[in-house]
């Protein structure tokens, strides 16, 4: 199995002049901390999608030297969004042995890795029950044990929502659906999407070969707000160095 990278993009909510994975956290930058993470588990070839100031990502690579094959691809059109970020990555999609698709502006517990890497489902999504409310998270939806929906906003009844870490496990198969899918956003010019849309078309079009785990209480946070580097700092780093 090898791991995706999605860091091409400009990250302007965040206010900061540099690519997100390169914010650091008690003087370790997010990509290196993802690399010793997917190292330790056993992944040693990961992909990267670049995009916005590629440059100092692939510098802080050369002074990085975790034990994993590392192979950045960029996309010339990262302004356009994460759909064409997807598709720049479609050879590294088709990988035969699966992938695990990741978002590269979260701090996280190694144990969320692990756990995609030991479930038992060979499509599986991360979920947390500790939902932030607002439109911001993306939800999961559970009804009956089974995901029925993935998104920002929902309007459906289930059983209990929770919020996608934005890690993801996908056989090959499915992965091959994902490149599918997005060709078709491109081609319809749904270039506005988000990379997640195309992945929940793929997941409801086939609903019965996805499973989730339940990560709630595993500390992690996505970086998109100033405010969420604070509270990076102050919340989920401590849980973090005393696991360590």
């Amino acid at each position: 199995m090898k791991a995706i990278i999605l860091a091409a993009g400009v990250g302007r909510r965040l206010g900061v002049d540099q690519p997100k994975c390169l914010l650091e956290f008690n003087g370790k930058a997010l990509l290196r901390r993802h690399l010793e993470t997917l190292a330790g588990c056993g992944i040693d070839e990961v992909t990267i999608g670049v995009g916005y100031k590629a440059a100092e990502i692939e510098t802080a690579l050369t002074d990085s030297d975790v034990g994993t094959r590392v192979q950045l691809v960029y996309n010339p059109d990262y302004a356009q969004g994460s759909i064409a970020t997807l598709w720049s990555l479609r050879e590294s999609l088709s990988a035969r042995s699966g992938i695990l698709l990741m978002d590269a502006d979260v701090l996280y517990d190694e144990r969320l890795i692990a756990r995609l890497l030991k479930s038992r489902h060979r499509n599986c999504f991360l979920l947390d029950r500790n939902l932030e409310a607002g439109e911001e998270p993306v939800k999961l939806c559970v009804r009956n044990g089974r995901l029925i929906e993935f998104r920002k906003q929902v309007n459906i009844t289930c059983d209990y929502f929770g919020e996608s870490v934005g890690f993801f496990r996908l056989a090959s198969e499915m992965a091959s659906k994902l490149i599918q899918v997005t060709a078709r956003y491109l081609a319809e010019k749904r270039l506005d999407a988000p990379y997640e849309e195309a992945l929940r078309d793929v997941l409801l079009a086939e609903p019965e070969h996805f499973g989730y785990e339940d990560i709630t209480g595993l500390p992690w946070i996505e970086i998109d707000f100033a405010q969420d580097i604070d509270r990076a700092c102050a919340e989920i780093l401590p849980q973090l160095l005393e696991h360590d």
